[in-house]
Formats: structure tokens, C-alpha cells, sequence
């Protein structure tokens, strides 16, 4: 079965930390593009970070510096590191897998950035 799992959402105060994690299942992890998108209520769908199959990785620029993405190929997990958060990092963060035509996406998981 193919499917995409996350955890680790939740709500944290302004300049706290939150890690996410995506475990896949069903597909050749290796070889997929992994991605963390959000979305935020009345907001289009945004990329956030990127990890591609050789360990390479981009950001938007607005969590540069703040956000780490990283993949464990033998997990079949990627990663998301959120520090510095900021009330406008609320959203809810969707995990993506990516090859060729194929993109899959996890539920989602809620984040909540607020004191």
C-alpha cells in the first residue's frame, strides 16, 4: 500500500521548535524527490523545502536559515526542522513524494505558531 505518513505537528510559541516527519511506504523512497509543502487558511499551497534524491536540498526564502529538510534513505523518512517559528509559519504542512509524473501526498499535519 502506498501511502505517506506525517507527524510531529502541534502548537509551539513564537521562536519555538518543532520537528516534522514523513514515513513512506509502498514505493522506491530512494529514487523520489521528498518535499514539505503548507498551506494556510484562505492561502494557495506553498513549497516550503526540498531534498532530492541525491541529498540536495532548496528552500523558499522565507525559512532559510530557520528550516532543515533531510531524508533517512533506510527509514524511508524525511525530516523537517522548524526553528525560529513564526506566527506565520501556521499552516498546515503536507509531506510530498515526487518521480517523474507521480506525486504523492500525506494528510497533513497541523502547525500553530501562537503565544
Amino acid at each position: 500500500q502506498v501511502q505517506l505518513v506525517e507527524s510531529g505537528g502541534g502548537l509551539v510559541q513564537p521562536g519555538g521548535s518543532l520537528r516534522l516527519s514523513c514515513t513512506a511506504s509502498g514505493i522506491g523512497f530512494n529514487f523520489y524527490t521528498m518535499a514539505w509543502y503548507r498551506q494556510a487558511p484562505g492561502k494557495q499551497r506553498e513549497l516550503v523545502a526540498v531534498v532530492n534524491s541525491d541529498g540536495s536540498t532548496e528552500y523558499v526564502d522565507s525559512v532559510k536559515g530557520r528550516f532543515t529538510i533531510s531524508r533517512d534513505n533506510a527509514k524511508n523518512t524525511v525530516n523537517l526542522q522548524m526553528n525560529a517559528l513564526k506566527p506565520e509559519d501556521t499552516a498546515v504542512y503536507y509531506c510530498s513524494a515526487q518521480l517523474r509524473a507521480r506525486n504523492l501526498w500525506g494528510q497533513g499535519t497541523q502547525v500553530t505558531v501562537s503565544s
